[in-house]
């Protein structure tokens, strides 16, 4: 049973069908390389969480194309409540190229809930949506000992979750400095109640969040926008900072309540002036709300252009000009409990740990939870691992901190080897020196030749 978990707000149409449904062709591609590799005539797969349907619709598409294609058997597990009419038009789609059932239930009760052999299961933001809700380490590592279990040998875990941080833990502490209103304010609303009430690791004495202005030493709740706040704390609090920021302030945007709709998804969201800079227009509608003075949306019509219904900016404009209502929206949340756009939010997403694992660890996990079944996950090939940026964030980030850290989607395709394979299993080491660390393989080669896992 996953505490704490909202299925209102995880449903509501602005966050499933739109936010929650982009980049299917991510998940869905692993699921394609997968299917390359598995020599079953009729392979089964199963997509846990498939959210918006835009995995579901790019398998459609792309099988669609293969003349002929094989059958193909897709199960969707779904946790109850959860619903989205674009993933029931993903569904229609797909029915043109293979069978596709549909589940309700939770992720860890899969080996109950999965009766046909598996050959490869895709997850998007499945373990960080577990150690949240769901037991923190020990909820996160029974989950990956379920996916082993209801594997066939030799299948697929295609697993994409968001990128954590270039270091050898999250616990490594370092020092970021923020000045921006908007991000003190961010700040002052949304640390404490993260460190209070989210499920994180972050627990030590040595992960204390030290916060200066002026070279004083103060506490979040009584941050001051008007200083620059330095900070000394664990760099995976940093990720989850920056993270949420950005999902706090594109909700903000599609919520409307800001006086402006931007583009998020879709075609015109892609309307770049320097992709590899994350440079682009900005496609948005101004909206009736009154969070935005009319001056304040005169200006902001005077530096854009009309383009059909709706207007077009250069994006660093935009970025620059919405900070303002941003900061304003946020000074509404600290004095109004009942904020709608905010509370939604924070019900939402305010408690979730995005990053608790680097991605050496993220690999000892699979691997030293898995060997129990005879087997073990592991990425096999170099491109099984990879990363995808997100150049428009990563461009905003870089205009607002010192040293963000890069804003990216990891990307890992396991597979399930039996222990007795030295060949395929030498393979997968050799994949996965180039990420992990000495003591992650040191674990790793403990888990191969000993059959051995952490106590969860």
């Amino acid at each position: 049973m996953l505490t704490n978990f909202s299925p209102e707000h995880k449903s509501a149409a602005v966050y499933l069908d739109l936010a929650a449904n982009a980049h299917g062709e991510e998940k869905g591609s692993m699921v394609l390389r997968a299917l390359s590799r598995t020599n079953r005539g009729r392979p089964h797969v199963v997509e846990i969480g498939p959210g918006g349907g835009a995995a579901v619709a790019y398998l459609a598409q792309q099988l669609g194309d293969q003349c002929p294609s094989r059958p193909i058997d897709l199960t969707l597990v779904e946790a109850p409540g959860v619903t989205s009419e674009s993933l029931r038009q993903a569904i229609d789609q797909f029915g043109h190229i293979g069978a596709c059932t549909v589940l309700e239930g939770f992720a860890q009760n899969l080996a109950g809930l999965i009766t046909a052999p598996v050959d490869v299961i895709s997850a998007s933001s499945l373990l960080h949506e577990m150690y949240s809700y769901s037991g923190g380490y020990s909820g996160l590592h029974a989950m990956i000992r379920v996916l082993s279990e209801v594997l066939n040998p030799y299948g697929f875990v295609a697993y994409r979750d968001v990128y954590a941080v270039e270091a050898a833990s999250l616990h490594e502490r370092v020092t970021q400095s923020y000045t921006a209103p908007s991000w003190l304010r961010f700040l002052r609303l949304f640390l404490p109640h993260y460190l209070n009430n989210g499920v994180h690791p972050y627990h030590h004495a040595d992960d204390q969040v030290v916060i200066r202005q002026n070279s004083a030493i103060t506490s979040a709740s009584d941050l001051d926008i008007t200083t620059t706040a330095v900070i000394t704390a664990p760099i995976g609090v940093f990720r989850e900072v920056q993270r949420h920021y950005i999902t706090a302030r594109d909700h903000l945007w599609r919520s409307g309540t800001l006086g402006i709709r931007p583009v998020l998804e879709g075609q015109l969201a892609s309307d770049w002036l320097d992709r590899r800079s994350g440079h682009k227009r900005v496609h948005y509608a101004l909206t009736d709300a009154e969070a935005m003075p009319e001056d304040q949306a005169l200006l902001l019509r005077a530096m854009s252009e009309p383009f059909a219904d709706h207007f077009v900016i250069c994006g660093d404009v935009f970025d620059s000009v919405t900070d303002v209502a941003v900061t304003s929206a946020l000074a509404s949340a600290e004095t109004d409990s009942a904020h709608n756009a905010w509370e939604g939010w924070l019900a939402r997403e305010g408690t979730e740990t995005y990053a608790y694992l680097t991605l050496s660890e993220l690999i000892t996990a699979f691997a030293e939870n898995s060997v129990e079944s005879g087997s073990i996950l592991l990425p096999v090939e170099p491109d099984d691992i990879s990363r995808v940026d997100r150049d428009y964030y990563n461009r905003f980030l870089a205009r607002q901190l010192p040293n963000p850290l890069p804003d990216a989607k990891q990307l890992v395709l396991f597979q399930l080897i039996p222990l007795r394979d030295v060949a395929t299993i030498r393979r997968a080491v050799d994949t996965i020196q180039r990420v992990c660390s000495k003591d992650a393989l040191a674990r790793i080669y403990t888990a191969i030749n000993g059959g051995q896992r952490p106590c969860p």
